[in-house]
């Protein structure tokens, strides 16, 4: 798997605590960081900074290291069990990347109403699985759930990747992390993946271990819960593929048709090596898997490269995920057949405490 070079060895100073070089140096700059972190919580504490509420139950979806941990399918899951609830919900996020500024309606009740460059990748990705929930950004996640309570009459909002953002009260917080490895070197950043310190699954309410392999794969996230917030329920999770389509056609098809043949994958997402294991288990033989940074736009050099790579490979077509695609669906297609893999997070266990704990949102006044 390739890799630019600054991101490998910054992705390996973060998952290895005795990698030379960029550990060090990143490791000397989180004490900053740290301070930042202390500031901002004394400030919470004694009032001077505030939460401030909105009309409905607000869910948040979070985690407490940078990116790679499933929110994105999770805030999907979240939205379906508020509708199985009788909610009207709506989703509000950042907008990473986004051209535009201020709170926007990315999809009302009725459509989508910006592109993916407008929108950014995520937001536009979960309006369109989601048809009919309105998604709204804002950089403010307050301005933003506000708005979309005053303009759709929604009385649920879903924060997605909310738990660093406190201006904004919340009735269920739930903390996605990574089954293995989760916390990386257990350093903030820049000197780590830790966006807060482990002590801070304190404010959990529920903590979901993404890409297990079985029930028991949540060991290492199970202690952390045990030690910092030992009510918030773990429940372990898995990536189920559930449909491969070809960009061409836009055709629906089972992932398993993808069984046997010879691919070249490529991703821009935080944790590629997932989706390298969700090739493979579909019995895909993939010749390589090219990573692009996370978020990436793709631009026409790029598909040429690509499919280059492809043809030297004597690939039989190219796969990458339904994230990378919202970033390319504009860009003319390559010569050699893409397809695209969509995932959704699915409960290896504990259904009933997820759902008890929504359910439990909802009725807060």
């Amino acid at each position: 798997m390739r890799r630019p070079l600054t991101g490998e060895r910054i992705a390996r100073a973060w998952d290895e605590p005795t990698a030379p070089g960029p550990a060090l140096l990143l490791g000397a700059l989180s004490g900053g960081y740290r301070g930042l972190l202390r500031a901002r919580e004394w400030l919470y504490a004694r009032g001077i900074l505030a939460s401030r509420q909105v009309d409905g139950a607000v869910v948040s979806i979070g985690n407490l290291t940078v990116g790679g941990s499933g929110k994105t399918p999770a805030v999907e899951l979240a939205v379906q069990t508020l509708v199985t609830l009788g909610r009207r919900p709506a989703v509000v996020s950042r907008g990473y990347r986004r051209r535009t500024s201020g709170v926007q309606v990315v999809a009302d009740t009725a459509c989508i109403r910006l592109d993916p460059e407008d929108a950014g990748d995520e937001p536009f990705l979960l309006a369109r699985r989601l048809p009919g929930v309105p998604v709204v950004v804002g950089a403010s996640r307050f301005e933003a759930a506000r708005a979309a309570v005053e303009r759709f009459g929604v009385d649920a909002v879903v924060i997605d990747d909310g738990f660093q953002h406190r201006t904004l009260d919340k009735d269920l917080e739930i903390v996605m992390a990574r089954a293995r490895r989760p916390w990386g070197n257990g350093r903030l950043l820049p000197g780590g993946p830790l966006r807060e310190p482990v002590s801070a699954l304190a404010r959990a309410d529920l903590i979901v271990a993404s890409g297990a392999d079985d029930p028991d794969d949540v060991a290492e996230v199970a202690a952390a819960a045990a030690r910092h917030a030992p009510g918030a329920p773990v429940l372990p999770a898995r990536y189920v593929p559930v449909e491969c389509f070809e960009a061409g056609r836009m055709r629906a098809r089972p992932p398993g048709v993808l069984a046997g043949a010879r691919l070249l994958a490529f991703a821009g997402i935080a944790s590629p090596a997932g989706f390298e294991a969700t090739c493979a288990g579909l019995g895909a033989h993939l010749l390589d898997c090219v990573v692009f940074a996370d978020h990436h736009w793709y631009t026409r050099e790029d598909f040429r490269r690509l499919d280059e790579r492809a043809r030297s490979l004597g690939a039989d077509g190219l796969v990458t995920t339904e994230k990378d695609w919202v970033r390319l669906r504009r860009l003319p297609l390559p010569r050699t057949p893409l397809h695209v893999v969509t995932v959704r997070l699915e409960l290896l266990a504990g259904a009933e405490t997820w759902r008890r704990a929504f359910e439990r949102a909802c009725r807060t006044p």
